[in-house]
Parts: C-alpha cells; structure tokens; sequence
C-alpha cells in the first residue's frame, strides 16, 4: 500500500499533459474498436486501420491490449468479438455506457462526502464519474484499488492518495485478490461509494469472486456505504452474490429506472435516490 501526499510530486509541464492527452486519445480509440469489432463480430485488421486512420502496426498494439483484457481475440489478420460476462465487465466497455446516467448518479453520490473525510472508491466507472468532482469536497483522503482512480488523482490538490495494492487485473485496471483484501482489512473509512454488475431479487452480484471479495472487505471497512446503480443493472444477471441492497445506507439510481424498482425498494426501508438529470446536485427524493 503506497501513499501520495496531496501536491507532492505532481506534474505540470506540457510533456505529462502531452502524455495524458496520448493517453486519452488511445483509450477512446480502443472503446471505439472495441464497440467496432463487437457490432460487427469480425473485422479486418487492415480495415480497422482505414476507418481509424491510423498504422496497422497501432492496430496491432491496440488489439493485443483489449485482447488481454478478454473483449476481443486476434487471430489471422481479423479481430473478432468475445460475447461474454467478461466483456460487460470490462473498464473499457463500460466507460462509454450511460454517460449522462451516471453523471447525474454521481452528483448525488458527491453530496454523501464531507471535507475532511476519508473515502473508499472501487473500480466501477460510475465511481470514476465521481472522481473529478471530489476537488469540491478537499481536504479528502481517498482510498481505491483502482489504477484509473490512483491515475486521476495523482498529485491532485487538497487530496492524500491511498493505494490498495495486490495482483493487478488488465481487465478492470484493479487491484485485487488476497493482499488487496488483507490491506483493506487494516484501514477504516467514513464513506464506501460503489457500483454492481447486476441486480437481483434486490440484491448486488458480480461476475467474479476476486471482485465481490474486494468489495466485500471495503464494505467492512467503512461506516457509510453508498451503492450507485443505473436503471441498466435491473435488467442484467451475475454469477456471485455480494450484498442485499438493504446493507447499503443509500441506494442512488438514475431516472430512466423502472418506478416498480423503486417502489418495492422503499417499501423495503431502503433509502433510494432518483438521480435526474440537471437536477441541484442530481438530487432527487421524491417519489417516482
């Protein structure tokens, strides 16, 4: 577990924007091949470096990172779509899914954190709508097994980073697995802010049991623990349970969720929030 004093050692001149930028732009790219690929379930590799303008040789590169991530195979010249649990579950995938859902999500979640506190992230991307948000709410100390998070914040103002270590995962760009847990085992938080793969019969489940482990152990170890929840998880399925929604201190879901979930959820005692869209702070409690 490594520690980042807030401002210490930050990067500021026009190579590590330069790099970000690159960054940026290859992590686009790759979403873009990836929902390319997956649409049409084959594609030539030299077809993809045309639409894309870029060298075979990128494509190549590309390929072989979303391959090791388990969202396409290479093989003869052709890129070809995996249909798989691990595909949904991948950081690439789920970043270019209901981006506006989970801003708003995101917004209500920020106004569960104080200045002050100490906060746990997991690797979902609707947490990872939430992390450029966190400046208002400095000084904070912030906790996460997540690269993309350790990336984000790394030399962020007003913020002390806190990296759970372990073995890492290409395919979330996180850190799990024994050493995660025991670390996180060590540490207390006031708030617990995550996401799940799926809903069912009102309860949280995810596709891998390195994951509901993780988030198991940061659930532990928080007073307040806030589960950010998109109308799309009612719909889908996972494999391994993880929690009862009724263990978490809030439930916030976006509008486009089915007034029947929230209804049943209430009537349960849980405390569900309809994030709207444009809505103060993307707040709203009223009944839906």
């Amino acid at each position: 577990m490594t520690q980042s004093p807030s401002g210490e050692g930050a990067s500021d001149g026009p190579v590590a924007h330069e790099s970000v930028s690159r960054q940026g732009r290859q992590q686009a790219r790759q979403r873009e091949i990836t929902e390319a690929v997956m649409a049409a379930g084959a594609i030539r590799i030299e077809t993809l470096a045309e639409r894309f303008g870029i060298s075979v040789m990128t494509v190549h590169r590309d390929l072989d990172e979303l391959e090791g991530r388990g969202l396409l195979r290479k093989s003869r010249g052709v890129a070809t779509a995996l249909s798989s649990a691990l595909v949904e579950s991948s950081d690439v995938y789920r970043q270019s899914r209901q981006l506006s859902e989970k801003d708003a999500i995101a917004r209500a979640a920020l106004e569960f954190i104080e200045p002050g506190q100490a906060i746990m992230l997991d690797d979902s991307t609707t947490t990872m709508q939430l992390v450029p948000m966190l400046h208002a709410k400095t000084p904070l100390t912030v906790i996460t097994n997540t690269l993309t998070i350790m990336d984000e914040l790394r030399g962020a103002r007003g913020i002390t980073l806190l990296s759970v270590g372990g073995q890492y995962y290409n395919w979330c760009s996180a850190f799990m697995g024994r050493m995660a847990v025991q670390a996180v085992a060590t540490l207390r938080a006031d708030v617990f802010v995550m996401s799940t793969s799926a809903i069912t019969d009102d309860i949280a489940f995810h596709q891998t049991l390195e994951t509901v482990d993780i988030k198991k152990a940061m659930f532990d170890a928080a007073s307040r623990r806030i589960l950010l929840a998109d109308h799309t998880k009612f719909d889908k399925r996972a494999l391994h349970a993880l929690l009862p929604l009724s263990d978490f201190d809030a439930v916030i879901v976006d509008a486009d969720t089915a007034p029947v979930h929230v209804r049943r959820l209430r009537k349960a005692g849980i405390e569900v929030i309809v994030a709207r869209r444009g809505a103060k702070g993307g707040r709203d409690e009223s009944a839906t």
